[in-house]
């Protein structure tokens, strides 16, 4: 009996590491959940986890709060000496807080044969480890525009043909880039053979590495256009492989790769896909048996990691952007979401609005053209709030010029069951610049208040902007309260525009922000502001974007990173118009297609760059401008043509911008175009 025992417990001890890892891992927006036969039990829950990697015999964890690393997954702790931080200012009550975060980290990749060397980057840095985390050193980036997305590291060839440590990277803009770090300080770009984008590279979602008999394979996937691609080294060229496209061809993002011992999964819109390196897939549904099994914790998943006993893919996989497999606004999630979404409407400048009988226009107009929504200014491009606001500090600053009568006015727009947004003009504030000898103005170099100049043949001609500082928590509370009131008064939501900093201006380099502190940056600002209005505001809140930051992973000059944003607003309404982008801009024949092309992909683009966590509401362009396109082009179908694209993209609601109010060239939602 003894030597029974004593066997039975020989082999169990030789089984434990077999046992002890037949679980799954998930990662969700609270944390981490280990998945057995029987369970599925939250184990840390300090952060999002957006992907889990497992390198020799340590867990590493990309969360909201930077890379935390765990040999047993019960000590879970965090490896970020080096990474760059994020400040968030949190005002409670006179009290003000500086909360320390890792900064946003876009992805994490652990080296094919060295377990302790990693790589991860912001959006504007590469970092690599190559001590198992416990620091990060800087590699820089390809360019100075914020917006990288992708990042990988193995040992390649160097121009001798000696094996070195290679980084490869990917750019919202610029595409993709290799660096040796050991070699040269150099990046190089590796864009040869992708599909480029409208004026730029286009991005690669993801890069990952096929590892066989110690040798390596790079493959890569691209956001937007469904293709996957394998990097020739020798070349520096990627190829498009067509088969695999063709798997995949449905998809309109695909993401998340992850490499099997004869295959990539990854995924896209909906569903896990898989593509054969070599062999045909004899299972063509086992990835039916990992989607069921996420199901199992009730909540969306973030990320995975399967251990290979669990899996029929040779090896463990390592799956995240697994948010792509929510439907967008199929499955809203919150109760301001499915409020805000679907929403149709126009701008209503303020004075417009000051008669009944000026009023009753616009109400004829949703009317006429099947529309259910106003924007009307409540703060404007001049800071005056046009209605009788009740509070100290905006009565004080001299900025109360009513057009309105607050009550009558949302009684009749809620008789009509009409959706009200406030615009809150947030950051441009002339009368805020002003108040008490213009403490709050944005100052020069001088410490004067700071305005911005172009020189004319005049000389040095003023820009008619007035700005406050955007890290001024003063600015915050002020902007707050009157979009608090507003909502008490019966709006609906609140939208804030001009909500980045000032961009204009042969002297911006003079502009100086007095409040910002403790290491806080651009996005800080904004993020901190945001934050702060969304403890106080119990009501949807949208922002508006520049198209460009819609449509590319960068928040570049202006603070406005889309994915950071996400998390505090629920619609966010990107400004795609047409005459703002560069005239070729998608303007390939037919080219009356134009505005169609830019709203139907910006639509989509702006919604997975936010990671489906916010209702997209593009602004329409319902005004003409003369520019070479506009001058030829312009007219109802025009802008018609911008509404049919995003109804056959995202079609979660849009509004029509004519700063005169003037709509004489928008159509009853849902008309088609005329036939020719």
């Amino acid at each position: 009996m003894k030597r029974i025992l004593t066997l039975f417990f020989l082999n169990f001890a030789i089984l434990l590491p077999v046992f002890a890892q037949n679980f799954l891992l998930a990662g969700t927006q609270d944390g981490l959940y280990k998945l057995s036969a029987v369970s599925a039990q939250r184990i840390w829950n300090e952060a999002a986890v957006r992907k889990i990697i497992k390198s020799g015999d340590i867990w590493f964890f990309l969360t909201d709060n930077g890379i935390v690393r765990s040999g047993d997954l019960l000590a879970f702790d965090p490896c970020n000496e080096g990474l760059p931080v994020k400040v968030i200012k949190k005002i409670a009550g006179t009290e003000k807080q500086f909360i320390k975060k890792t900064q946003m980290l876009k992805d994490l990749e652990v080296h094919p044969f060295h377990p302790g060397t990693l790589i991860t980057a912001t959006n504007s840095a590469v970092f690599l480890s190559e001590d198992s985390g416990k620091s990060w050193k800087n590699l820089g980036c390809h360019t100075a525009v914020n917006g990288l997305k992708a990042v990988c590291v193995l040992d390649l060839p160097d121009s001798h043909g000696n094996r070195q440590l290679t980084v490869l990277a990917s750019h919202s803009i610029y595409g993709a880039a290799w660096k040796q770090p050991a070699v040269s300080d150099k990046w190089y770009p590796l864009s040869e053979g992708l599909v480029p984008g409208p004026e730029s590279d286009e991005e690669l979602s993801d890069i990952v590495v096929h590892s066989r008999n110690h040798t390596s394979e790079v493959y890569a996937s691209q956001t937007f256009t469904g293709k996957l691609y394998r990097l020739d080294w020798g070349t520096k060229s990627f190829f498009a492989v067509s088969d695999w496209t063709d798997s995949i061809a449905e998809a309109q993002c695909i993401d998340g790769l992850s490499a099997g011992a004869l295959s990539l999964i990854g995924c896209k819109n909906g569903a896990l896909f898989e593509v054969p390196l070599m062999l045909p897939i004899s299972h063509p549904n086992r990835l039916t048996g990992i989607e069921l099994n996420l199901k199992r914790i009730g909540k969306q998943p973030l990320s995975a990691w399967l251990p290979q006993q669990m899996t029929s893919f040779g090896k463990a996989l390592s799956l995240s952007e697994l948010w792509l497999l929510d439907e967008g606004s199929k499955t809203l999630k919150t109760e301001y979401l499915r409020y805000a979404s679907g929403r149709k409407g126009v701008y209503l400048p303020a004075h417009q609005a000051k008669t009944a009988a000026g009023l009753q226009r616009y109400f004829d107009l949703l009317e006429k053209n099947k529309l259910n929504m106003l924007v009307i200014d409540m703060k404007d491009d001049s800071g005056f709030v046009r209605y009788d606001s009740q509070d100290e500090v905006v009565q004080a600053a001299g900025a109360v010029r009513p057009f309105i009568q607050l009550e009558d006015f949302t009684a009749k727009a809620k008789e009509r069951h009409i959706y009200l947004v406030a615009r809150i003009v947030a950051f441009k504030d002339k009368q805020l610049y002003r108040y008490q000898q213009n403490r709050y103005a944005v100052k020069d170099t001088r410490g004067k208040p700071w305005q911005g100049y172009r020189t004319g043949d005049n000389g040095q001609e003023p820009i008619e902007e007035y700005w406050v500082d955007p890290y001024n928590e003063a600015v915050w509370q002020y902007n707050t309260a009157i979009a608090e009131e507003l909502i008490k008064r019966g709006f609906d939501e609140v939208q804030f525009d001009y909500i980045r900093f000032p961009t204009d201006g042969e002297n911006l380099y003079q502009a100086r922000y007095p409040a910002q502190e403790q290491g806080m940056d651009k996005e800080s600002a904004i993020m901190s502001f945001l934050a702060y209005a969304r403890s106080k505001i119990q009501a949807p809140i949208s922002i508006d974007i520049y198209g460009a930051n819609g449509w590319y992973r960068t928040g570049a000059r202006t603070g406005q990173e889309v994915e950071v944003l996400a998390d505090y607003v629920d619609v966010i309404c990107p400004m795609f118009y047409p005459s703002h982008f560069r005239q070729s801009f998608l303007a390939q024949n037919p080219a009356e297609e134009r505005p169609y092309r830019i709203y139907r992909q910006g639509s989509y683009r702006n919604k997975i760059i936010a990671h489906n966590k916010a209702v997209i509401r593009p602004w329409t362009q319902a005004f003409y401008i003369p520019v070479s396109y506009d001058r030829k082009y312009y007219n109802e179908d025009y802008v018609q043509r911008q509404i049919i694209g995003i109804q056959d993209s995202i079609d979660e609601g849009y509004a029509y911008w004519n700063n005169s109010g003037r709509y004489a060239d928008i159509r009853p939602d849902g008309m088609p175009l005329p036939e020719k």
